[in-house]
């Protein structure tokens, strides 16, 4: 993620801001230009982007910024959308009647724009299900009537021919994390499931090409297995014991789909921390390392590398380094994976993936 300021006073702000805490100008994400800027109103509904002070960049705020003060994204003036490029692709949304819903809704969106800041910037395809109903995409949002500490609930997180489900529960802390020790899962966090069903929604575009397919199962596997039987045996007898040989983590050894999801997730993961320590200029250099095996210097920006190699190489030093400092905390490692060499060529089948699909229309 990159570095964004307000245009009136130089504080530095975060992606979520609407307002800037040291002068109170309204902000807003502009998405095709992967700015926030503040913004100075001219009639309620046109609002300057004062990221261009020399040019009149006109913007209306997203219905979901307006209405409900669950967004902070903009759209063009000119645009006949109502709804910005994340919000477009709400199918349902949560039941608002409902005491609680808005503050967990507003923090699966605060995660799926994080989601889309990485599509867009990756130039991966998008297109919703209105404008596509076989091909788009679309989210749909979803509450339990009598929620309970299972995944086998009513709602269930997951994808289904381009729609991706997200239990409302899930933006809950309390109920995550006893999801995640129920499921003896290290990392469970909304951009994770996300990041997770977005590689489902892909894999499921991107099999038409049938060369492509054959190159998915050399390094993935046969994903025409049974899917139900490789879930049931994963829940009942649990991964293989060598999975850390093969695979990003424990459920990817569940079945070539969710292989892929997960490493598909793991790779947004890696190159969206890489552009964050880009743009902070983070350098990693112990004194005792010789060889340079533990130094990274990310100087360049992640979502355009041409090789993955030079990804992984500046990837593994930082994430010691980070582990290193939330364990001085008394923290659990930010990144508690360990990349073997089968599941780092399967990271970079995917980049090679994403940047085929970025270039073909």
């Amino acid at each position: 993620m990159k570095i964004f300021y307000c245009q009136s006073c130089d504080q530095v702000v975060y992606f979520e801001n609407t307002q800037c805490v040291k002068c109170g100008a309204t902000l807003g994400f502009l998405p095709d230009h992967f700015v926030m800027s503040a913004l100075e109103t001219v009639r309620d509904d046109r609002w300057r982007a004062l990221a261009f002070p020399s040019q009149e960049h006109w913007y209306r705020k997203c219905q979901n910024y307006s209405s409900e003060q669950v967004c902070n994204w903009m759209v063009p003036a000119d645009s006949q959308e109502s709804f910005c490029e994340a919000c477009r692709f709400n199918q349902t949304i949560p039941d608002l009647t409902v005491a609680g819903n808005k503050v967990l809704w507003q923090r699966l969106e605060t995660a799926k724009r994080r989601l889309f800041y990485s599509l867009l910037r990756l130039e991966l395809p998008l297109i919703s299900k209105l404008e596509d109903p076989e091909a788009g995409l679309a989210f749909a949002f979803l509450a339990d009537e009598d929620p309970v500490f299972t995944e086998n609930t009513q709602a269930m997180t997951g994808h289904a021919q381009g729609l991706i489900t997200i239990n409302l529960a899930e933006a809950d802390d309390a109920w995550r994390e006893r999801m995640r020790q129920n499921m003896t899962e290290p990392y469970r966090t909304l951009l994770g499931h996300f990041r997770h069903e977005s590689g489902h929604y892909y894999w499921y575009r991107l099999t038409h090409r049938q060369e492509w397919l054959t190159d998915f199962r050399r390094v993935f596997g046969d994903e025409r297995m049974d899917y139900a039987s490789a879930m049931q045996n994963n829940y009942q007898q649990g991964p293989p014991a060598d999975w850390q040989s093969h695979f990003v983590s424990p459920y990817a050894a569940a079945h070539p789909w969710e292989d892929w999801a997960e490493t598909w997730a793991h790779y947004l993961h890696i190159i969206d921390v890489l552009e964050t320590a880009w743009v902070f200029r983070i350098r990693v250099s112990p004194g005792h390392d010789q060889q340079d095996q533990m130094s990274s210097e990310p100087d360049f920006d992640p979502y355009r590398a041409d090789s993955f190699g030079q990804i992984i190489d500046q990837w593994l030093p930082l994430t010691y380094a980070m582990n290193s400092l939330n364990r001085s905390m008394g923290h659990p490692d930010l990144y508690p994976f360990v990349l073997a060499p089968a599941a780092v060529t399967k990271i970079d089948f995917i980049h090679r993936t994403v940047r085929l699909a970025a270039q073909t229309p």
